[in-house]
């Protein structure tokens, strides 16, 4: 009797309840399913969805569809079975930064990419079931915005020593055979293991390429001690039945909040023990000069993930958390916009709005949760001057014509993006927090965000 084959999304759930039941199990057997066309095309499809840019080689989606996207994928399995598949070197593009350096992405080919995407479908089920409930970059069912409330409900709860914690160039320098023997705890498959370090070395001697489809998952795996030791630190530092200690990580960005009582120096002093020597361990180094504890009881304000938090007395003669998008996230917003204007300087109205509203979107869409109504005011407002002088300047006048064209006409006949309400904060998904397999659509399908401040992964954009 021949078992009908199980489609991939039940290969995923599978995986993932093995690995949940059986912490220490080394898996076998994986490459197989790497090589199947199924996951072949369900990574060519993610690679797509991101439209990302060509690699090295210039091969764009549009000559791969012209050529034959089965016929790629063949080839592509054909070079995987055979064990002739070498990636490409990552194309390199430097970002410019805020503070006048470049963050560089190693981007890959689309081959490499749905290589990448195709191992990382067959690993993120065993790994998803070891990290750990305060990880939250690019996981399944989990968004920045979940994070930002795990900080925000710590805030409320009396937690207002915070550990602000900066990793130096985290991406750039993870040590390779430090991942690989992290990896190797969970992979028994010397074939997926041969791919991973093959994928590993196409982006240099060092680090992981920002810009790598597979990345995040690396990142997370290379960093999840450190969640581990987190959580073995909140289990210590309990009274009766309150947790002393809460943490919050997206990829590198790291924020550990402390119960304000004095009694809890000494917590702070073991989670600042706990980053240290789990960090020295990975050989990743903290920034010290960005890295600082902060104290929210005595008016001071930390930064994460692109909101500046500080606590203030609500009405009712309680504390809340105060939330806002960072100067530096508005400026980068104004300043990619002023970008767009200049760039279309002659472009009719029209096709200028039509190209800066993703734009203004994208940024609102993360922003709109917290208290971000004052800078959403002032976005609003700046963005339609910058539109009123665009077409002021078109008739070789001064000024912003208010007279001549009303708000209404702005935001209704023009169509200038005018979206600018609050949301309540909502969870991504209703993702496993009680450890039971996830559901099915957690796995299928990953909640789309848009990244956070820094995002090298989701459009490659870098807000912030």
């Amino acid at each position: 009797m021949i078992k009908p084959s199980i489609d991939l999304q039940d290969l995923r759930q599978r995986i993932y309840a093995m690995a949940k039941a059986e912490p220490e199990k080394r898996f076998w057997g994986l490459f197989v399913h790497v090589c199947k066309m199924e996951t072949l095309r369900k990574a060519y499809e993610d690679a797509k969805r991101n439209n990302g840019a060509p690699g090295i080689d210039g091969v764009t989606f549009e000559d791969i569809e012209k050529a034959g996207v089965e016929a790629f994928l063949e080839r592509v399995r054909d070079e995987l079975v055979s064990g002739q598949y070498m990636p490409l070197r990552n194309r390199r593009k430097e970002i410019p930064k805020a503070n006048g350096k470049v963050r560089v992405l190693g981007i890959p080919s689309i081959r490499d990419r749905v290589v990448q995407g195709a191992l990382k479908l067959i690993l993120e089920p065993i790994f998803e079931a070891d990290f750990q409930d305060g990880s939250y970059g690019y996981r399944p069912g989990r968004s920045a915005h979940d994070a930002l409330h795990r900080v925000a409900v710590a805030i409320v709860e009396g937690k207002t020593k915070v550990i602000d914690m900066d990793l130096k160039a985290f991406f750039d320098n993870v040590r390779h055979h430090i991942l690989l023997a992290k990896a190797a705890k969970r992979i028994d498959d010397d074939k997926i293991m041969r791919l991973l370090k093959l994928l590993l070395k196409a982006g240099g001697k060092r680090g992981v390429p920002q810009g790598g489809v597979i990345s995040p998952l690396l990142a997370n795996i290379y960093l999840n001690e450190l969640d581990k030791s987190l959580e073995e630190l909140k289990r210590m530092a309990v009274y009766r039945t309150y947790i002393n200690i809460q943490y919050a990580r997206y990829a590198d960005d790291l924020v550990v909040l402390v119960n304000g009582h004095a009694s809890n120096e000494w917590v702070v002093r073991a989670a600042m023990r706990t980053i240290e020597n789990e960090l020295g361990k990975i050989e990743v180094e903290i920034n010290k000069e960005k890295s600082k504890v902060v104290d929210l009881a005595k008016g001071e304000n930390f930064e994460f993930l692109g909101f500046r938090f500080r606590r203030m007395l609500s009405r009712n003669g309680k504390w809340r958390p105060d939330m806002q998008p960072t100067m530096k996230s508005r400026k980068k917003l104004t300043e990619k916009i002023s970008t767009v204007c200049e760039q279309n300087r002659s472009r009719p109205v029209i096709e200028l709005v039509a190209e800066i509203n993703p734009v203004i979107r994208g940024w609102v869409n993360y922003s709109r949760i917290g208290n971000s109504a004052r800078c959403f005011s002032y976005v609003r407002d700046w963005v339609g001057k910058k539109i009123r002088r665009h077409m002021m300047r078109a008739r070789q006048k001064r000024g912003f014509g208010w007279k001549r064209w009303s708000n209404d006409w702005m935001y209704g006949q023009l169509g200038l993006y005018n979206d600018y309400a609050i949301r309540y904060y909502r969870e991504s998904l209703p993702f496993d927090r009680s450890h039971n397999p996830w559901q099915r659509n957690c796995l299928e399908s990953p909640v789309p965000e848009i990244g956070p401040p820094g995002s090298l992964w989701r459009g490659m954009e870098t807000w912030g």
